[in-house]
């Protein structure tokens, strides 16, 4: 019903009604009426699940919500989306733009390919510089006990071939985002963007380095480890999109990197951290907030990372 344009309709509904229901009650009207609200309602659902209520209802275009046929069974009752569960570990801070369009395009990618999941998104909220390999430690330590394999995946990198697998990794790392595939880095030593590993193989290595601070390297060395714990990567085969296969959403022009490199940061960030790792992370969180951002929903961890300005003094701005 377009109430701004189509008013005579509407107006011959509400006068028949009236005049219908002025005349003498019998048990056949009260049900001709209830059959009439029925039938409206039916009608109703049915142009909202379709998507044509975008056209009809004069308030702009509304969001396409999928009928009941269209909806996919849950996987709790469904035992093709197998007996693993990915949580996925999103290294955060202040990047709600990239973030509204992340989270609920990864859980339509993801349910489409039927892998169970759940998403954390690690904020980062105290004054030190921005750690994304801390927050990978936090991310794996606060994921709970019913997930058994992690992506450590970054906040602006999208796939677009349905091919790439994000399933169990079993044998060993499995970099989805390889350098044949990313957009910007192709170097043969890097494992960044999108990595799955198995909570086993993520302990093996004792997590990721706590001492990069700032944009850059923790990746790098997270490779070194990978070979110390002799687990052999694996990379994705027969993707014929090449760097289009993933849609890369970080604005340089808008939020630039933290490349700054301060006191002994640029001699120590290519060393190998023998130590550092889960067990000497120190955090504390917040809070815990789960939340729903366009029906997709995310568990988020507010944290707040510690750092030992006597180890690494570069973990301030100044």
């Amino acid at each position: 019903l377009n109430f701004m344009g189509e008013k005579r309709p509407v107006l011959k509904y509400f006068v028949f009604v009236s005049s219908f229901l002025s005349r003498k009650c019998t048990v056949w009207k009260l049900f001709g009426l209830c059959m009439l609200f029925v039938l409206g309602s039916l009608l109703w659902v049915q142009m909202t699940c379709s998507g044509d209520m975008s056209q009809t209802v004069g308030y702009g275009h509304l969001p396409h919500q999928p009928c009941p046929a269209e909806r996919q069974s849950s996987p709790a009752e469904d035992p093709s989306w197998g007996p693993h569960k990915m949580a996925l570990i999103v290294p955060f801070r202040e990047r709600f733009e990239e973030l509204l369009i992340f989270v609920p395009y990864m859980h339509a990618f993801l349910n489409k390919k039927k892998i169970r999941h759940k998403i954390f998104i690690v904020n980062q909220l105290d004054h030190f510089r921005f750690n994304r390999a801390s927050l990978i430690n936090v991310g794996f330590m606060e994921s709970g006990n019913d997930t058994d394999y992690i992506a450590m995946h970054d906040v602006d990198l999208l796939p677009q071939n349905e091919d790439l697998d994000y399933g169990f990794p079993n044998e060993g790392p499995f970099h989805v985002a390889s350098p044949e595939l990313h957009p910007l880095y192709h170097y043969k030593t890097y494992v960044g963007g999108i990595l799955l590993l198995t909570k086993k193989h993520y302990q093996l290595c004792n997590g990721m380095s706590n001492r990069f601070w700032g944009w850059g390297r923790e990746d790098d060395e997270f490779f070194r480890r990978l070979k110390t714990a002799d687990l052999k990567l694996f990379r994705p085969s027969g993707i014929t999109t090449g760097t289009k296969t993933f849609r890369h959403i970080h604005d340089p022009g808008w939020r630039k990197r933290d490349q700054k490199r301060i006191a002994a940061q640029k001699q120590e960030q290519f060393k190998v951290d023998p130590e550092g790792g889960l067990t000497n992370l120190r955090y504390k969180v917040e809070s815990r907030q789960e939340v729903t951002i366009s029906g997709a929903p995310c568990t988020v961890i507010n944290t707040f990372l510690e750092c030992d300005v006597s180890l690494t003094p570069w973990c301030q701005s100044s």
